[in-house]
């Protein structure tokens, strides 16, 4: 099989769009530690759980959203659970899951963070785009998720998104 080297264009967008994504991640765990004594992936769970339905996801579904494995998820609902953001409860239609449901702490938390974390959003990401190119981001983003998630009509393989990795009977 022949290896399909990246043109020099290509090249700079990769490298590009590594640093754009690393420098980004940071400064956003950064702002997050500093304001709120958070990383960026617990802020991540707070808030999709604030905008879910009830503020409560099952454990698989929170896993889909965030794009992360189950066992990452774990990890950090047991530190957010410890910290009072967070609970898990039994789930009433499947009793192999578990659903992570907001508290009312987590809810306080998420409002007293988010103004910090979308103003570090906004500076450090869309202060630097126009309109069309907030739109050329968008579509671009998520034409990549969508080709990495089978969104081409394929079911993904088990193993090729996070979420799906690993196989446990509590997820």
């Amino acid at each position: 099989m022949t290896t399909r080297w990246l043109t020099p264009e290509e090249q700079r967008a990769w490298r590009a769009y590594i640093a754009a994504t690393h420098l980004l991640e940071d400064a956003l765990d950064r702002q997050l530690q500093q304001d709120a004594g958070m990383p960026h992936l617990y802020y991540s769970i707070l808030s999709t759980l604030s905008e879910a339905p009830e503020r409560q996801l099952r454990m698989t579904d929170l896993a889909e959203a965030l794009k992360i494995t189950r066992s990452r998820l774990t990890y950090a609902v047991n530190r957010l659970e410890k910290d009072g953001l967070v609970r898990r409860e039994s789930c009433r239609w499947d009793k192999r899951g578990s659903i992570a449901v907001l508290t009312d702490e987590g809810m306080a938390e998420v409002e007293r963070a988010a103004p910090g974390h979308v103003e570090t959003v906004r500076a450090s990401l869309f202060d630097h785009l126009d309109a069309e190119q907030v739109g050329q981001l968008e579509e671009i983003c998520g034409r990549i998720a969508r080709a990495l998630e089978g969104g081409d009509g394929a079911r993904p393989a088990a193993d090729d998104v996070p979420w799906r990795r690993r196989s446990s009977p509590c997820s």
